[in-house]
């Protein structure tokens, strides 16, 4: 018998391929990674033009450029020498922004109230000027005064103006001049005025008057019908007071003193806008 000779088994190698396909793209990718991480956009181009050129042809993943752009956006904002647009510019936190933005509105509130009452002082200066101006005309000097007070404009109507001695009716030439005196407080808007009554300390007797209390308070209110009669004045602006002897400007131990203190008061508000208590 002829002994049949042995062939030897030869290993498939085939499997070499893949593998050093897949060895070859692992090293691609851990190259990739570390470029990556380094931040290093022009290292990175070159890598990416490299391997698409060698493994793909020049095409694939790698040719889109996003990912590179933005690499490069990023590298270019961290790069030391390029200057930081908000360099040197104080910033301030939200909540600060918000105080900040709280204390501009008050203060805006105070200088508005502050250029409100200044135009208040204007405007009641020049209701004074204007009484001056007729106190001069009629040479009354020594009967009428016109005062601006912190309160307001304080026109005082000295004794023997308005009324006779013990009598709350005003003469025909005393509603003359009254109504020449409300021309003068109309406003726009109409101020509060507040009309006051004041004798001195001699009692009233009269069977009209049986106090001081009911004079004074019939003067003030008799005074202000006549101002009234300006339709140009609003009535809800006006009140009458009758404060008898108690408020004196001067001592009633004289004839002078008591002369003084027998008189009407009229203010005129410094607000022009109502206030409430």
């Amino acid at each position: 018998m002829k002994r049949k000779k042995k062939h030897e088994d030869h290993v498939d190698e085939s499997w070499l391929i893949p593998y050093a396909d897949i060895l070859t793209l692992l090293l691609a990718l851990f190259i990739v990674l570390f470029a990556a991480s380094e931040v290093n956009s022009q290292k990175f181009q070159e890598i990416s033009d490299s391997f698409n050129k060698e493994l793909q042809g020049g095409t694939g993943i790698l040719d889109n450029q996003s990912a590179v752009e933005t690499f490069e956006e990023t590298s270019k904002l961290a790069e030391p020498n390029d200057a930081d647009p908000t360099e040197g510019e104080a910033t301030t936190p939200p909540e600060a922004e918000e105080e900040v933005d709280d204390n501009k509105i008050e203060m805006t509130a105070e200088e508005i109230e502050q250029l409100a009452l200044a135009e208040d002082y204007k405007e009641l200066a020049a209701i004074q000027d204007k009484i001056k101006a007729y106190i001069a005309e009629r040479n009354m000097e020594d009967k009428l005064e016109a005062e601006l007070t912190s309160k307001g404009l304080v026109l005082k109507i000295k004794d023997g103006v308005l009324y006779r001695s013990g009598s709350a009716d005003l003469s025909e030439e005393s509603q003359t001049i009254t109504a020449e005196i409300g021309n003068m407080l109309v406003t726009d808007p109409p101020r509060s005025i507040f009309i006051e009554g004041h004798t001195d300390n001699v009692p009233s007797t009269s069977a009209q008057f049986p106090s001081n209390w009911e004079l004074s308070s019939a003067r003030a209110i008799n005074f202000m019908k006549i101002l009234l009669e300006n339709d140009n004045l609003d009535p809800r602006k006006f009140s009458a007071t009758g404060f008898a002897e108690h408020q004196p400007i001067a001592s009633n131990d004289t004839a002078e003193g008591r002369a003084e203190n027998r008189r009407v008061e009229v203010l005129i508000s410094l607000y022009s806008h109502e206030e409430t208590e």
